[in-house]
């Protein structure tokens, strides 16, 4: 993988945006700062515009240029980033130009990416990525080690430098596919496995920054490194968490979004955001002191479709409400349930009523049972615990207990066959809650 160390990572940059209208589009230049940032860049100046059209051979018009090139040299720039996805030829155009390296908005994000990946996974994922991004910029090939242009004792085999770079990068390219194939089938297997045990999926979905891993620390007690800038993780974790009745379900960190997400990107970590997309219930966690909070919030909602996740059932997490001053809340859908919570991860205030809401969405068909169990099922006791909910136990003279329990079907279902559960006396049966489609209650109404 092609990684930077971020301290090192420390070159003077100029800033490029340029819009295809007159309308301002402060986010976006928002956006590309922080990224740079995040990256280790140190920012000297923006440049900003607007044409219908992108010149073909600098993307840039020829004032901007002009004006490029000065700030470059005003600056002793080392690095010019622009904030959209540029052709080969544009960077290579570009760089002759201004003097010093051209990166693209693709390239300074895999850059943040190398940066942050952890695990083994994540590199590999990381470093396809690049490869498949840089396979399209082998536009300069080193000429003085060519050989097919023959001659007296130099005719034979042998090609051009660009043709072994591709060729090496296309075997690279190659067995990473492979190995993420297998590390893909492998979590599918492991997926397979948590069906069969009916543990219920809940995964953090939002904009890069929203506070997802402080969320996730908060409600499962983990280490997550979190910090206030974008992408400070970028591996995923999974970690159990109990609801307030008892019940275990698991809770996976995904890596945040961002808007215009390179779709190579999304390719790369296709078999992480699966993940996403099996999940029982989203976790949809939103900035409530971002001015576009709204716009950030559409934008997940376009990669939730991209992935195939947008028929998951949703609650929408407003976090960061101790900076907004605004009072943690919840408000109810039309068929009744929680759909929407404000809450501040960093203080925990509302986390109680997430969990609250988090468990009703998932209760959606429950039996109440009154259970016997002989003093040999402390085993199947000990389940009923972790994946039902016990209202009440009584002992037994005899050793063994009766238990009034509510239990899911699949639950149920599970503890007949593996546990042999057995015949049980129904005390009454919970009416089943509609799991209704809260994508038009994400963020209308705020």
């Amino acid at each position: 993988m092609i990684r930077h160390d971020v301290e090192a990572n420390t070159e003077k940059t100029i800033l490029v945006h340029q819009r295809a209208g007159h309308a301002a589009d402060d986010a976006a230049v928002e956006e590309l700062r922080l990224l740079a940032e995040s990256a280790g860049a140190v920012v000297c100046e923006l440049i900003t515009g607007h044409r219908r059209a992108p010149q073909p051979s600098t993307f840039i018009g020829k004032g901007k240029l002009d004006e490029l090139r000065a700030a470059v040299a005003a600056h002793s720039a080392e690095l010019v980033v622009i904030n959209h996805s540029i052709s080969p030829v544009q960077e290579r155009n570009l760089e002759r130009s201004v003097g010093c390296r051209v990166l693209d908005r693709t390239g300074l994000i895999l850059d943040i990416f190398a940066q942050r990946a952890s695990s083994h996974e994540g590199k590999m994922q990381v470093e396809l990525a690049q490869l498949r991004h840089l396979s399209t910029r082998l536009v300069r090939g080193w000429t003085h080690l060519e050989r097919q242009k023959g001659g007296i004792g130099l005719r034979g085999p042998g090609e051009s430098q660009l043709e072994t770079d591709r060729r090496l990068i296309g075997q690279r390219i190659k067995y990473l596919r492979k190995k993420l194939d297998r590390v893909s089938a492998q979590r599918g297997l492991r997926r397979k496995a948590r069906h069969k045990v009916p543990v219920a999926t809940v995964s953090l979905v939002g904009y890069t920054n929203a506070g997802k891993s402080s969320l996730f620390n908060r409600l499962t007690g983990a280490d997550v490194f979190a910090e206030d800038r974008l992408f400070a993780t970028l591996d995923p974790t999974m970690r159990r968490l109990a609801l307030p009745g008892g019940k275990m379900v698991v809770l996976s960190d995904t890596v945040g979004f961002i808007r215009a997400i390179p779709h190579t990107l999304v390719k790369a970590f296709h078999s992480t955001l699966e993940e996403v997309g099996a999940a029982d219930l989203l976790l949809h966690v939103v900035d409530v002191n971002s001015e576009d909070r709204l716009e950030n919030a559409r934008q997940v909602d376009m990669v939730l479709n991209e992935i195939g996740a947008d028929t998951v059932p949703v609650i929408t997490v407003f976090n960061k409400t101790d900076l907004a001053d605004i009072r943690e809340h919840t408000e109810r859908s039309g068929d009744g349930r929680v759909d929407r919570v404000w809450l501040s991860a960093r203080t925990g205030a509302g986390a109680d009523a997430l969990l609250d809401a988090i468990q009703e969405h998932l209760s959606t068909t429950t039996t109440r049972y009154r259970l016997r169990l002989p003093a040999a099922a402390a085993r199947l006791r000990s389940l009923l615990y972790e994946y039902a909910t016990v209202a009440s136990e009584t002992p037994e003279a005899d050793g063994g207990w009766v238990l009034e329990t509510e239990i899911t079907e699949p639950v149920y279902g599970w503890l007949c066959e593996r546990e042999g559960l057995g015949e049980c006396d129904i005390v009454e049966s919970a009416a089943p809650i509609d799991n209704a489609d809260h994508a038009d209650r994400l963020i209308s109404g705020f």
